[in-house]
C-alpha cells in the first residue's frame, strides 16, 4: 500500500515585542489588539513573549478574537512577574536569550508595540541582527501617537554622532497606525516571496 504525503502549508508568524504593563495607555492597548486581529486576518500566527497582559496580552486577544494561532514563548520565572496567556502552544525556557532566540527563529516579520525595558533589548538585538546580516526580517516600529519619538531621535543621534551608521534608518519601518499599508504589503510579499 502506498503513503499518500500530505501536504502542509507553511504557518506564518508575525513576532510582536510589547510591553506587559497593565498601565499602558489604552489607546494603545485598542491599537494592538487590532494589529492581532490583522494579522490573524492575513493569514498570520503570532509568536510573541506569551504575556497576558498590556501589548503582549492585547496581540494575543486580537489574534484570537478572529480565530488565529498564538505561540507564547516564556522562561519559567516570568510568572512571578506577569500573567502568561492561553495560548495554543506555550514554549517554556530557562532563559530570556533562549525566549528571544525561538521568537527570532519563527519570525517572518517583527513588530515594535509600545513597551519598555524588554521590548527595547528585543528591537536593538534584532537590529543589530539586521546590521550584521543575520537576519533580513522586516522590522515595523509602531510609533502610536509618537510613542517612539524619543526612540527615533535616539537612533538619529547615534547617526550623527557616527556611532551608527547612516543605512540603520532602512533596517526598520515606521509606522503611525497598524492601519498602515505598509504592514498588509509586507503580509502579502511575505507569502508570495
Amino acid at each position: 500500500m502506498q503513503k499518500s504525503s500530505e501536504h502542509r502549508s507553511r504557518r506564518y508568524y508575525a513576532c510582536v515585542y510589547g510591553g506587559a504593563s497593565a498601565r499602558i495607555d489604552k489607546k494603545h492597548l485598542d491599537e494592538i489588539t487590532r494589529l492581532g486581529a490583522i494579522i490573524a486576518q492575513n493569514g498570520f500566527s503570532l509568536v510573541y513573549g506569551a504575556g497576558a497582559s498590556g501589548c503582549m496580552g492585547a496581540a494575543a486577544s486580537g489574534v484570537r478574537e478572529q480565530d488565529g494561532y498564538v505561540m507564547g514563548v516564556s522562561p519559567h520565572f516570568i510568572k512571578n512577574f506577569e500573567p502568561i496567556f492561553d495560548c495554543d502552544n506555550t514554549v517554556m525556557v530557562d532563559t530570556m536569550a533562549e525566549r528571544k532566540m525561538i521568537m527570532e527563529k519563527h519570525a517572518d516579520i517583527f513588530f515594535i508595540a509600545p513597551g519598555g525595558i524588554g521590548t527595547m533589548d528585543e528591537f536593538f538585538q534584532i537590529l543589530t541582527l539586521k546590521y550584521l546580516r543575520q537576519i533580513s526580517t522586516p522590522i515595523v516600529v509602531l510609533n502610536l501617537d509618537g510613542f517612539y519619538d524619543s526612540l527615533l531621535a535616539l537612533m538619529d543621534s547615534l547617526i550623527e554622532n557616527k556611532a551608527a551608521v547612516p543605512e540603520a534608518r532602512e533596517f526598520y519601518d515606521v509606522v503611525t497606525s497598524v492601519d498602515d499599508p505598509i504592514i498588509t504589503d509586507y503580509f502579502s510579499s511575505i507569502k508570495n516571496g
